[in-house]
């Protein structure tokens, strides 16, 4: 007898506690996000205006929580399934329900619209002919502005286990892995090849938040843009291998990272994903530069 297992449709946002508002202000401003104080606190918009981030002051960076929408259909029944996995259950604001994963991460579930898209985003190619220019002088590029959110990757202690609870509590699905290094998780109602990703560490953490631009373009000039701006350290511009995407990182001041992401693999609504274990030579990237040595750093458990 099969088992209906629902799932979560889209992250809603999430909420980072930084030590300074100021210098959280400027570093996402220069990334191209429109940043806004509220209450005390920031929100974070792309260009289609959803708020996808809470900057939250804290004495050192954290994730605060990370929140999914849902389908009203689906709601009693994720509640039902985050409850079998024996997930402790918290207060919350009365917005949907909250709860701690087996790493001890602040998650809410919620009915929300649906902001991952339904089917991939294609970028029309259009080769310049011959006896025009391809592109225009360098003070003619308008500042990148990221459509949207695209995922987020969470350092885990244990990133299969991350993995089982977030399939069987939110129906999540693995789209690929490296051993138990990292791995690669989609919704099943139409997502990019990942909506998170875990990445074997001590403790838990919070890596990056991945943000979509249209094209190699914009990710290279998102690059220039932040460097630009003083943000030089990162990773990039390359492309991944699993995933497809095209990237470039930038190291935010306290040790994480906001990427410029295009092009991703998109896994479409019933799609029987070939999930698959790649060795680690052959997991990351494609091409680009070698991966500098902070870059898997989590500066949560280890500051220095």
């Amino acid at each position: 007898m099969s088992i209906t297992v629902h799932g979560v449709h889209s992250i809603d946002h999430y909420a980072l506690l930084v030590p300074s508002l100021s210098e959280a202000s400027r570093f996402f401003t220069s990334f191209g996000l429109d940043v806004r104080e509220t209450g005390g606190n920031l929100e974070l918009r792309a260009a289609d205006n959803h708020v996808w981030a809470k900057i939250l002051p804290g004495k050192r960076k954290a994730l605060a929580y990370l929140s999914f929408n849902c389908f009203d259909d689906d709601y009693l029944a994720l509640r039902r399934q985050v409850e079998a996995s024996g997930a402790r259950f918290e207060e919350g604001d009365g917005n949907g329900f909250w709860f701690r994963d087996p790493d001890g991460n602040l998650v809410q579930v919620k009915v929300g619209g649906k902001f991952m898209p339904d089917a991939k985003r294609l970028q029309p190619s259009t080769p310049t002919a011959a006896d025009h220019r391809g592109v225009g002088p360098r003070d003619s590029v308008p500042q990148i502005r990221p459509r949207r959110l695209s995922h987020v990757l969470l350092f885990s202690p244990d990133v299969l286990r991350a993995v089982a609870f977030y399939e069987r509590a939110l129906g999540l699905k693995l789209s690929d892995h490296s051993q138990d290094i990292i791995a690669f998780v989609h919704a099943r109602h139409g997502c990019d090849h990942h909506l998170v990703a875990f990445c074997k560490s001590s403790a838990k953490g919070f890596h990056h938040a991945a943000w979509e631009v249209d094209d190699v373009d914009q990710v290279g000039n998102g690059a220039a843009q932040m460097a630009a701006a003083g943000y030089n350290q990162g990773w990039g511009t390359g492309r991944h291998c699993l995933g497809s995407n095209y990237f470039h990182y930038v190291r935010d001041p306290w040790g994480s990272f906001c990427e410029y992401s295009a092009e991703m693999d998109f896994i479409s609504a019933g799609t029987e994903w070939p999930a698959g274990d790649f060795a680690p030579e052959n997991s990351l990237y494609l091409w680009g530069p070698e991966v500098p040595d902070y870059f898997t750093l989590n500066t949560e458990s280890d500051p220095h």
